[in-house]
């Protein structure tokens, strides 16, 4: 079922990145030659109005075919005005960037209509007055750790914790500090965790252990907070615009960091997910329920966005790039150069989602 979801959100993604592109070519009187989503081999296309569009077998890609990104001879010919390299520049970066802009506004419009239909938040000095039905969840499991073990998973709902005599019931005074206290005070002995599972409650035995946390042992989750925050139309927009603002400066300031130490070669691939690894996160955002799932895919819509301004070819961004500089010198870049650079920046970007992928593979096992 995580499969399936990940990837009708993936073709979603897409959908609105490409559709972008094409609303932005097709306003400009730009020839759009065709419409896809997903990779050949072609399951099912028509044509209409000169645009052909398709659904493709493989899922983790889509594209439009816009008369003259890639320039060739045709292309080039100075009376086809309805070719994109023979539009004002400021049209061509309008139709690059338009598929980022078309996926920062979904993510907008996402993370508002989960507001608005009851968001499963995390409680801060913010909004605690503000959030209902507070409860304690699991929001992550290191793996092999006695959490783990035992049987415990990410959205389960922490009710109470028992250690011999000792005992700690869950309400709404108990803070998460109170829950840590506890495991720490009883460390040298098995605890229960009745946790609250999909309607059901059940009990789940742990020994804390060292190594996890330094100075203390842990049974190795994450907790957080989370209650029922519900605004009304407008209030949610403006929440939801201040969120996805939010959300846009982290991911930029963490893929600057990432690309950072990718350059001196210190990355780790432990840091990003590929398709496998994103899988895994959408069964957990799943469990929370589907306001946070439509926040989930607000997220990686988001991530799709600033990954396409990196200004590296056949990405958006390094065609952005490369409009710049025809703007600066008052020509255009040679046609051969440019489809180089894209085919190689492409070969570039399929090799490091193949060893992100395989890296997620072996952080199954």
């Amino acid at each position: 079922m995580s499969i399936i979801i990940f990837l009708i959100i993936l073709g979603v993604l897409i959908f609105v990145h490409e559709l972008g592109h094409f609303s932005i070519a097709k306003w400009a009187k730009i020839r759009v030659d065709e419409f896809a989503v997903g990779f050949p081999p072609k399951i099912i296309s028509y044509t209409k109005n000169g645009t052909k569009y398709a659904l493709n077998l493989i899922p983790f890609g889509g594209y439009v075919k816009i008369f003259g990104e890639n320039p060739d001879e045709e292309s080039l010919n100075p009376e086809a005005d309805n070719s994109f390299v023979n539009k004002s520049k400021w049209i061509q970066a309008a139709v690059l960037i338009a598929g980022i802009t078309f996926n920062i506004i979904f993510a907008w419009m996402l993370i508002s209509a989960s507001y608005m239909m009851s968001f499963p938040a995390i409680v801060n000095e913010e909004n605690f007055s503000k959030v209902e039905n507070v409860q304690t969840h699991i929001t992550h499991v290191a793996p092999g750790s006695p959490a783990e073990n035992s049987g415990l998973q990410v959205g389960d709902t922490i009710q109470s914790l028992i250690a011999g005599e000792n005992s700690l019931l869950k309400t709404e005074q108990t803070k998460i500090e109170d829950i840590q206290n506890f495991i720490a005070e009883n460390s040298e002995e098995e605890i229960k965790i009745v946790v609250d599972r999909n309607d059901e409650e059940q009990t789940f035995s742990v020994v804390p252990t060292s190594g996890l946390v330094e100075g203390k042992k842990t049974i190795g989750i994450v907790m957080s907070e989370l209650g029922d925050l519900q605004l009304s139309f407008f209030p949610a927009l403006w929440q939801g615009a201040k969120t996805t603002a939010t959300l846009l400066k982290e991911t930029a300031v963490g893929l600057a960091l990432f690309i950072g130490t990718a350059i001196t070669g210190q990355a780790n691939l432990d840091q990003v997910s590929g398709p496998v690894g994103i899988v895994g996160h959408v069964g957990d955002a799943a469990q929370f329920g589907f306001s946070y799932l439509l926040t989930f895919t607000a997220f990686i819509s988001i991530n799709l966005a600033v990954i396409n301004l990196i200004p590296f070819p056949a990405l958006d961004g390094g065609r952005l790039l490369f409009v710049a500089i025809e703007g600066i010198i008052k020509k255009p870049i040679k046609p051969k150069i440019a489809n180089t650079l894209n085919l190689i920046g492409f070969a570039l970007l399929m090799l490091l989602m193949i060893s992100v992928t395989v890296s997620d593979i072996v952080k199954l096992f």
